[in-house]
């Protein structure tokens, strides 16, 4: 301690990193001592795990010491002579909030994305307010590969620019020794930037398993991880307040150079830049050389399948499959899960598919009707939202782009309000639609709506068509992009009313059954548990013109109060573009079969050829008993036609 003074009576410019060392040597007591600038705090003890000495070695530079790059006279930490506010190098500002913008993104389109999930739907819609709208799948996963390119980029950087001291994780120590409240609060910090990068991490790991079809435990794990880096954000700012007050927050918009220690290399945002990219490239290559391929099988035509749902054919065994894990639908078991698994294959006129998933029930309860006390009523909830969950049919739907983009093509956009100046969706959970020139064919199968007579309804997603007067005044349904082929379709309903209306009241009827009894005994043995199980052969539709005739009140007076009656009329032939797809159904032990059959050119500017050389992506997706809350498929499967 002598020695100390004596050098800075007779050198009155002594430094304070000579003093420093100086007074290391002398002290044998617990020390707290501060270096200076405000980023690095350092305490311990004359019998603790590491000594004053090392950390004036690592964290404590002077420009006498010809450690400094650039020029001036600022220490590691970056605070200006004459104790000016702090700043921080540039590297680690790039890369902050380079992480941090990504990072938003991610937890903020994630938790979108999950309103109309598996998990946690009704938290994501309480705070859908403050969410973004719109095409969020792509953002989603462009700021996950951001943080890619961060975390590798950034750990890359600390090594490279010698600052590994800035987190080291003996500095968390603190927060148990008797030490300054400024102290405590940056140990506080480091903490949480190990907590983060845990937390970035985990988010990584569970997201490429949900991309990859996995749900379960998985989406529960993603979700809870991006609720709790949402209220890592406040918890970050705060923390870094109390620590340095605003000047700590300021530090990350006051760039300075970086300071060169022994332990400085060449280059190293420039360098860890470089292998972030890289890092990416590798990430999407990887992505997209192991991606599904569906190749469509050429066969002879006497080989071509008898369709009638049981994929038994001899051929099916020469198709290779494709198995699609989908995941996050409403009911199936609980699980929301369904494995799909698919086959093609085309004789050089037509193309067939072969469709396999995993449904617990047969569905065919499509809005059933039943008679009270004071009339018709609809049986199904959140009818009027267009949303139904419980009595509903189960359905499959498959997508056919030209674009492997995220979002199942672009075509998925999400909110109450994804276009404004277009009326909302009555679900408030979004809309279906493209970019010009960016058609998705869509082929669904209805097992109600015309399944159980070898029909599926062949559709499309195209830019948002401008509303009907109808669907301007609530009157009938908006859908954006999403529409028919043109053509005609064999089913309706049995019942008048506007979507908004429907559920409210009693239903004025269009049509009633010339039999009640007969049309109740077709239903089948059945129970109204959504999670129940239709007959096999039970018919919840009614044929038009056979079995029905238009209402009266004489026939309605001869039904009986607690009569259940189908929603659903058939009548005459799907005609058009519509009518271009046959399929055949079957439910077994658990799982639904499906074989459709289209030409292979179709000619209609809605569908989508399938040709030698020209690759189609596709997804499918799972209803089961319900109206729009399918399962997702993220992750295209490659179309490749054989010559």
């Amino acid at each position: 301690m002598e020695e100390a003074i004596r050098l800075m009576a007779g050198r009155p410019h002594t430094t304070s990193g000579e003093v420093s060392r100086l007074l290391v040597k002398s002290l044998r007591i617990p020390f707290t001592i501060y270096a200076a600038g405000g980023h690095d705090w350092c305490s311990g003890y004359h019998l603790g795990v590491y000594s004053m000495a090392d950390i004036v070695a690592r964290d404590e530079l002077t420009p006498n010491a010809g450690t400094r790059a650039g020029s001036s006279a600022r220490s590691t930490t970056g605070r200006e002579p004459g104790n000016q506010p702090p700043r921080s190098d540039v590297g680690t500002i790039v890369l902050h909030w380079a992480t941090a913008i990504a990072f938003l993104v991610t937890v903020f389109t994630g938790i979108r994305v999950a309103t109309f999930g598996f998990s946690f739907p009704r938290l994501a819609q309480w705070i859908s307010p403050i969410l973004p709208q719109g095409e969020m799948w792509t953002w989603h996963f462009y700021a996950g590969l951001t943080l890619f390119f961060c975390a590798s980029g950034y750990s890359l950087y600390i090594v490279r620019g010698g600052l590994t001291p800035r987190n080291a994780l003996k500095k968390i120590r603190m927060v148990l020794m008797p030490v300054a409240a400024k102290m405590r609060w940056q140990a506080v910090n480091i903490g949480l930037h190990w907590f983060a990068y845990a937390l970035i991490a985990l988010m990584t790991v569970t997201g490429i398993i949900l991309y990859l079809g996995y749900g379960g435990w998985w989406v529960w794990i993603h979700s809870i991880t991006a609720l709790i880096g949402f209220g890592y954000v406040f918890l970050h700012v705060l923390t870094h307040y109390l620590y340095g007050g605003w000047w700590q927050l300021f530090r990350l918009f006051r760039p300075s150079e970086l300071v060169a220690t022994q332990a400085t290399k060449s280059y190293p945002i420039l360098i860890a830049s470089l292998v972030g990219v890289a890092t990416v490239a590798i990430a999407a290559s990887v992505d997209w050389s192991t991606r599904d391929t569906l190749t469509i099988t050429h066969v002879t035509p006497a080989e071509a399948p008898k369709l009638d749902g049981l994929l038994d054919d001899a051929v099916w065994a020469k198709a290779r499959p494709v198995f699609v894990h989908t995941q996050q639908g409403a009911n199936l078991g609980g699980t929301g899960e369904s494995l799909v698994e698919v086959r093609a294959v085309h004789d050089g006129q037509k193309v067939y598919f072969a469709f396999r998933w995993e449904d617990p029930t047969r569905s065919l309860r499509r809005v059933p009707i039943i008679k009270r006390e004071d009339g018709w009523h609809l049986l199904a909830s959140r009818v009027d939202l267009s949303d139904v969950q419980d009595l509903y049919e189960d359905k499959l739907a498959i997508g056919f782009s030209r674009s492997p983009t995220f979002g199942a093509g672009e075509s998925t956009y999400m909110g109450s309000d994804p276009l404004p100046g277009k009326p909302r969706p009555l679900h408030g959970l979004g809309y279906h639609y493209v970019a010009p020139g960016n058609l998705m064919d869509i082929w669904q199968w209805k097992a109600t709506r015309g399944g159980h007579v070898g029909r599926m309804d062949d559709q499309f997603f195209d830019a948002p068509l401008q509303p009907t007067p109808n669907e301007a005044a609530g009157k009938a349904r908006y859908q954006a992009g999403y529409g028919n082929d043109p053509g005609r379709t064999n089913y309706s309903y049995s019942y008048f009313g506007e979507p908004r209306n429907l559920g409210s009241g009693p239903l004025q009827l269009k049509r009633l059954p010339k039999d009640w009894q007969a049309t109740v005994k077709a239903l089948g043995k059945y129970d109204l548990n959504p999670d129940s199980s239709d007959e096999d052969g039970a018919r919840w539709y009614m044929m038009t013109d056979t079995e029905t005739v238009p209402y009266s009140a004489e026939l309605d007076a001869r039904i009986p109060v607690g009569t259940v009656i189908p929603g659903v009329l058939i009548q005459g032939e799907v005609e058009g573009d519509r009518a271009d797809l046959h399929a055949y159904p079957k439910w077994k032990d658990g799982h639904w079969h499906l074989e459709v059959v289209r030409a292979l050119k179709t000619g209609s500017k809605y569908d989508h050829d399938f040709v030698p050389g020209q690759d189609l992506y596709m997804w499918v997706n799972v209803f089961d008993h319900t109206q729009v809350r399918h399962t997702r498929h993220v992750r295209a499967v490659r179309i490749v036609t054989q010559e």
